[in-house]
């Protein structure tokens, strides 16, 4: 049976990062937009006499036209019809180009080749923001950089044309809101902190772990101001958590997380973790680095001196021959018993 014994010195990590990277700004952000629309110009691989609404919407395209045409009378196999999505970035202005996502809704078997025809695109108010139009671009891979590519999917580069304006006017704002990606009290102070800092006087107020209310200084722009803040430099407290992807065996963990005491057996392997500055070591056993070392049986593990971590525990099971599988039930398992406090997250 395999006995891993750790034990490790845990800090509480505190690092410098700009505002921008950890807050925005409230009513500035990108907008979806999304269309329907026709894909012409395949080679016999659009969709099928079953796909009714495209057969319709070819129709209506035509009639448009001044070409009445029965949909039951269409048999083209080189047209689809699809769904246009995109997103439209905050200050667009007209004229503004951005790429579009083209996806198939019906049964065809490829978009490769296609041209999509000028599609409307709208907000949630229903309103038309832009129009899209172009060749599309299929690609060679997937979303993940590597095997086959999503016939049924493509891009239209720089296919999107902004028509109707988001006007945000800043410029005439006294007051401008911060939002925190994540929830932190901590991190929520320390932006109050280093902005009242940079400015001698208290422009910045935290509302609640996730808000920070502004108040521009008398002597700048709205634009000047939050420039400003967004480029400044704040200590910050990431939140703990381990995230683990269970289809790839992939465990993603920050260095410092904590593990309390807990015995735990999982097959043949056993966890024993206590609390101990100095543990006994066998003579003759191979240090692998400054914190880890091997018994002579290649079954035990030892750390130094201090508390354990995530970072060690995985890093000990994986020289101990676990497989990713073992590794991901035994941090769920350690999660359950509450030996691991921080946020387990599967995805």
């Amino acid at each position: 049976m395999k006995k891993i014994i750790l034990f490790l010195l845990t800090l509480t990590a505190v690092y410098a990062t700009k505002i921008t990277d950890v807050a925005n700004i409230v009513g500035v952000r990108d907008n979806q937009l999304i269309g329907y629309s026709l894909v012409v110009g395949l080679k016999k691989t659009g969709d099928g006499t079953t796909s009714k609404f495209t057969l319709q919407s070819i129709s209506n395209m035509l009639k448009a036209m001044n070409i009445d045409m029965n949909p039951a009378d269409i048999k083209s196999k080189n047209v689809a019809a699809v769904v246009v999505t995109a997103n439209l970035g905050a200050f667009s202005r007209q004229g503004d180009k951005f790429d579009v996502t083209v996806s198939s809704i019906g049964d065809a078997k490829s978009l490769e080749g296609g041209t999509l025809l000028m599609t409307p695109l709208k907000g949630v108010d229903g309103k038309i923001y832009a129009l899209a139009q172009g060749a599309l671009s299929i690609g060679g891979r997937n979303e993940r950089g590597a095997g086959e590519s999503h016939p049924t999917t493509g891009l239209v580069f720089k296919g999107g044309f902004v028509e109707r304006e988001i006007n945000i006017d800043l410029y005439h704002q006294e007051y401008a809101t911060l939002s925190l990606k994540e929830s932190n009290f901590k991190n929520s102070i320390a932006i109050q902190k280093a902005v009242n800092a940079f400015y001698s006087t208290q422009v910045a107020v935290a509302m609640d772990p996730r808000t920070i209310k502004l108040k521009k200084p008398e002597n700048k722009s709205m634009v000047e101001f939050l420039a400003e803040i967004q480029d400044m430099n704040m200590d910050y407290q990431p939140k703990n958590k381990i995230i683990i992807n269970e289809r790839t065996g992939t465990i993603v963990a920050g260095i410092g997380i904590e593990v309390k005491p807990i015995v735990l057996t999982h097959g043949d392997i056993t966890i024993k973790i206590k609390e101990q500055n100095t543990p006994d070591r066998p003579a003759g056993a191979m240090v692998i680095d400054s914190s880890l070392v091997i018994g002579l049986n290649e079954n035990e593990l030892y750390t130094q001196t201090g508390t354990t971590t995530v970072a060690n525990v995985v890093r000990s099971l994986q020289k101990l021959g676990a497989t990713p599988k073992d590794i991901i039930s035994i941090l769920e398992a350690m999660k359950s018993a509450g030996s691991i406090s921080a946020d387990l997250e599967i995805i």
